[in-house]
């Protein structure tokens, strides 16, 4: 469908409110209905940026939500004013990543001086969102999860707050800083085995933790998994303890396909993850350079 109407239609109202802004300046306009001016204008750039998202002009869409939130800030109407930096955030997300962020800053910053940190870490989840999928700034979508989930502990969102560490937490493995990201996973397993919704899940945290521990050290693998067991006795008989045993036997023997049996064994009844598989194979690589060392 045709939208080049209504982006023609967009423009002439976007020249209307500022024309209205323009005359909000004057003498007379500063004293008689300024306020309700900008309202009207607010109004126009809003509906003037639905016009842009129609005609897919996602730019000139965020540009005229900026502008209506801009307004409202100037007439101390913050919510509006979050609302349309979060709605410009969300047009530039399709055309310029960057400028979204900046615009899901904005309504951040507005959210966490009034006080609404839950809304405030929803938005540091899309920040880290785009840093992931469209400027692949890995430390920098770190620090939006990590800061997303402070936020969700101080207003006691526990659950929200771990699905942000964990994330924090797989990409902290994968960059190879394993104990930040064993500190998490043993904090996350701990909660998980206390909370009787969650305590089948808390073998998995421990697996992921273990696996961390072995890509420093063998010994330090060896010793943690005899921590889980003692503090979470129903890890002992899940699967991943057992493969966790089988792959420290393997390695003590320095016996590589017993290595690669019992993975492909756990494997074909539950497949390993990605995470996982790239822990795994990170262990056998060390398992293969000290075989080739010995030679």
């Amino acid at each position: 469908m045709d939208y080049s109407g209504k982006e023609k239609e967009a423009l002439a109202i976007m020249a209307e409110a500022d024309k209205k802004m323009k005359t909000s300046h004057s003498m007379f306009g500063t004293f008689f209905g300024s306020s309700s001016k900008v309202e009207e204008a607010c109004e126009m750039y809003v509906r003037a940026a639905n016009m842009f998202k129609m005609a897919k002009n996602w730019s000139a869409a965020g540009d005229a939500f900026c502008k209506a939130a801009q307004l409202h800030l100037r007439v101390q109407n913050k919510h509006d004013a979050a609302v349309n930096f979060l709605d410009a955030g969300n047009a530039f997300k399709k055309s310029d990543p960057q400028e979204a962020v900046s615009c899901f800053c904005q309504a951040i910053d507005i959210y966490t001086d009034m006080g609404r940190f839950n809304i405030a870490g929803k938005h540091h989840i899309s920040i880290a969102e785009i840093y992931e999928s469209e400027l692949l700034d890995i430390e920098k979508a770190i620090s939006h999860y990590e800061q997303a989930a402070d936020y969700f502990k101080g207003e006691s969102s526990t659950s929200s707050a771990n699905k942000c560490l964990l994330k924090v937490a797989n990409y902290a493995a994968q960059m190879e800083q394993y104990q930040k990201a064993i500190e998490i996973y043993e904090q996350i397993g701990t909660y998980a085995m206390d909370t009787t919704l969650l305590k089948y899940g808390a073998k998995d945290y421990f697996f992921k933790a273990a696996l961390c521990h072995f890509c420093v050290d063998m010994l330090n693998c060896k010793l943690a998994v005899q921590k889980y067991e003692e503090l979470f006795p129903a890890f002992s008989d899940a699967r991943e303890c057992r493969l966790l045993k089988k792959l420290l036997d393997a390695y003590e023997e320095q016996n590589i396909d017993a290595y690669a049996d019992a993975v492909r064994e756990f494997d074909s009844i539950a497949r390993l993850d990605q995470w996982q598989t790239t822990m795994i194979l990170r262990i056998k690589k060390t398992f293969q350079d000290e075989n080739d060392d010995l030679r």
